[in-house]
């Protein structure tokens, strides 16, 4: 994890050039609940975007080892593949005499090996003398905390903040404590085994003998509280319960394999990153965003997670439309963008949210994320058929229909659009939400209220589904309506958004109607949902996949040659794994198959140079040979529709598709990527049933075939 600055507004659009790296060395990140940590190779947190959150706060914001002062030297730091541990490993630096030898560098090995769980930092230090005399170590510990909000980290200014208390100190914890303006006591423990021979309030100073060929270790515990005295066998308790839930959740839904090892790492550091971004929530499992400026519940993000893997773990689906029907608007708030029936785009448990100096504590402003959530709801249920769960999501639907019905109601189109009314949130409200993503040819901001294109499609996809579901619950009458105004709105949008001069999709109506005649990736996302014409989505298939579009590595969100195109920028120009794998599934959608197989194949190769772990997003530039993907220094990682990415673009190239109305699995002319020769997929959800399905390549094509035969194969419809 890469992570250079700070963005400094709530969403996005931070700037690559505005503050210091700490380069060559990576972030890594650990996550459990409402608890992660952010620290470098060393195991050090230095305070810049780094430290211990917990709750969107920052409760650890320095904790650096020093041997006699110094930095030891790194050797190596890595976090195992199923996301549990970090470890670093380094040595040491030479050490001046005491009262005794000098000890030389590189004979002392030093490492640190740490992970959460429930809310709680274990750690173990543990030091091992390789050199010829013994050695009289003296290893310090520093230690603060600033008790930031998330949003302050990120570079929002407060006119005021609580009030630091005294710490508490004792032989072996140090206690420091915040009392936040919003009357909250915040509070962080250090507790170190053994007893420290000098414990402050800033520092743990040890001194520490080592014989020749031995070796020792420190046990660290950091929590709201002192829990018990830290040592070996709580950490290897607590440790066997974090990788025992880890497992849990990434043994949900089907299980792929595949020919290409390093595919097959792909696939299997993707399902890993989902399950640790994955919090167990009363509502059931729910993704939360990403590393570290997301890691809490959004709307937008979350649908689109659970439609990436729905295929694979309908589960994920059915826990998130759980958690934003209980938290669905049901009053109208000009400062959190909410209205009745309107979907949450984002919650925060923070000072600031708290104490209303920004509105996202609980905030509903994206435009996309109501038609989404019935999006998601009829893509559920057609997965599943599980007609029970649609009937007690049935009211929130209705509202949430209702929602958009009203606010397009003032459109003279009947499109579904925003505008920030009062300027304490997002100024723009689509997946592209950062304040200068849309705009006319001329590089003219566009004038609310913005309709923008792909969440016309969005809100037609949602007309689509409540046809379907109203039709199973028996109401064949409400079904044929939304069949009908879902059809007015395809009219409407193929035309008044078709730029007949260009091609392609406009990106956005304005306030006055006009076209945002801007090449941008919606309209890929505008094929996602099925609604433009098998020949207007050839158009826009022939413009995505263009040099002007394709970086090699990915689509960029705006075309080269557009007036504010910059492949550095947050989303004029940089590419996102979601975004590529939206259109490559567009694509699949149109029976395009190579199409999406070009793309998921270009995700791979960047998966491949970042490690196999795709970030939030990376700069545009176009591929050159011998080069990597260029990175963009303040991306999440992980993230979770990142993560996601390779399960959609997958489903994309096999032409695979749940019917679960009738238990059936089709696929449709499967491909796959270069240099995969067979996949497999193992216990698919089939109803009460789970299904192993094979995709081999035999001379130019793809079959697919059940493994096991019986009773699945006659349920298994496919088509070469």
């Amino acid at each position: 994890m890469d992570i250079d600055t700070l963005p400094t507004e709530h969403s996005p659009s931070p700037s690559p050039a505005s503050g210091g790296a700490r380069m060559p060395f990576r972030l890594f990140a650990l996550k459990h609940g409402d608890t992660f940590l952010v620290a470098d190779a060393f195991g050090d947190v230095i305070g810049d975007g780094d430290g211990l959150f917990r709750q969107d706060t920052r409760v650890l914001s320095r904790y650096r080892l020093a041997l006699d002062g110094k930095p030891p030297s790194l050797l190596s730091a890595a976090v195992s593949q199923d996301n549990v541990f970090f470890t670093s490993h380094s040595t040491n630096r030479p050490l001046p005499p005491l009262g005794g030898q000098s000890t030389p560098e590189g004979v002392i090995h030093i490492e640190r090996t740490r992970f959460l769980w429930e809310d709680r930092l274990y750690e173990y230090v543990r030091l091992v003398n390789y050199g010829d005399q013994d050695a009289l170590m003296p290893l310090t510990l520093s230690f603060a905390a600033d008790f930031h909000d998330m949003f302050e980290v990120r570079g929002s200014k407060r006119q005021a903040h609580g009030e630091l208390l005294p710490p508490e100190v004792d032989a072996d914890t140090a206690r420091l404590i915040y009392r936040g303006l919003d009357g909250k006591l915040r509070s962080t423990a250090l507790t170190f085994s053994p007893a420290p021979r000098r414990l402050t309030a800033e520092r743990a100073d040890f001194l520490i003998p080592l014989g020749r060929k031995s070796g020792t270790e420190i046990y660290v515990e950091i929590g709201a509280s002192r829990d018990g005295e830290p040592s070996r066998p709580r950490f290897r308790a607590a440790a066997a319960r974090a990788r025992y839930s880890m497992r849990a959740r990434r043994r949900r839904g089907a299980r792929l394999r595949s020919s290409g090892r390093l595919f097959s790492e792909w696939m299997d550091k993707s399902r890993a990153d989902l399950a640790l971004l994955t919090t167990e929530l009363p509502t059931g499992p729910y993704p939360y965003a990403g590393i570290p400026w997301f890691s809490t519940p959004f709307g937008r993000d979350a649908i689109v997670t659970s439609l990436q893997i729905l295929w694979l773990e309908p589960s994920l689906a059915r826990g998130v439309l759980s958690f934003l029907a209980e938290n669905q608007a049901r009053e109208t708030s000009r400062f959190r963008s909410s209205a009745p029936g309107k979907i949450m785009h984002e919650t925060r448990k923070g000072e600031m949210t708290a104490l209303r100096e920004l509105p996202f504590g609980q905030y509903y402003g994206g435009v996309d994320t109501t038609p989404l959530f019935v999006m998601l709801a009829g893509a559920y249920a057609e997965r599943t058929a599980d007609l029970d769960f649609v009937d007690r999501l049935w009211p929130a639907l209705e509202a949430a229909m209702a929602w958009i019905e009203e606010e397009s109601a003032g459109n003279p189109d009947g499109f579904l659009s925003y505008a920030n009314t009062d300027g304490s949130g997002l100024s723009n409200q689509g997946w592209k939400d950062s304040s200068d993503s849309v705009f006319h040819a001329d590089g003219r901001f566009a004038e609310p209220p913005i309709s923008l294109v792909e969440v016309q499609g969005y809100v037609f996809a949602a007309m689509r589904a409540m046809a379907e579901l109203a039709t199973r619950r028996g109401d064949g009458a409400a079904g044929a309506c939304w069949r009908r105004r879902a059809e007015r709105l395809r009219a409407a949008v193929e035309q008044r958004y078709w730029i007949e001069r260009i091609g392609f999709y406009a990106l956005a109506l304005d306030g006055d109607g006009r076209p945002c005649e801007v090449r941008s990736s919606n309209p890929g996302h505008l094929l996602f949902t099925g609604l433009p014409s098998p020949e207007r989505a050839a158009a826009v298939a022939r413009h995505l996949l263009s040099a002007n579009f394709d970086s090699g590595w990915g689509v960029r969100t705006l075309a080269v040659g557009e007036a504010r195109f910059n492949p550095m920028s947050y989303h004029n120009g940089s590419v996102w794994p979601h975004d590529t794998a939206l259109c490559a599934a567009g694509l699949g959608r149109y029976g395009m198959r190579q199409g999406a197989v070009r793309l998921m194949t270009e995700l791979f190769e960047a998966a491949a140079q970042f490690g196999m772990r795709m970030p939030e997003l990376y700069c545009g530039f176009q591929r050159v040979a011998g080069e990597p993907p260029v990175a963009y220094p303040v991306a999440c990682l992980p993230q979770a529709w990142a993560a996601g990415a390779v399960f959609m673009a997958l489903q994309a190239c096999l032409g695979l598709r749940i019917d679960g109305w009738r238990g059936e699995i089709h696929v449709e002319r499967p491909r796959l990527p270069p240099g995969l020769d067979r996949l497999s997929v193992h216990g698919v959800p089939l109803g009460s049933e789970r299904v192993d399905l094979s995709f081999q390549r035999v001379g130019e094509r793809v079959v697919a075939f059940p493994i096991g035969g019986g009773d699945t194969a006659a349920r298994i419809f496919t088509r070469v």
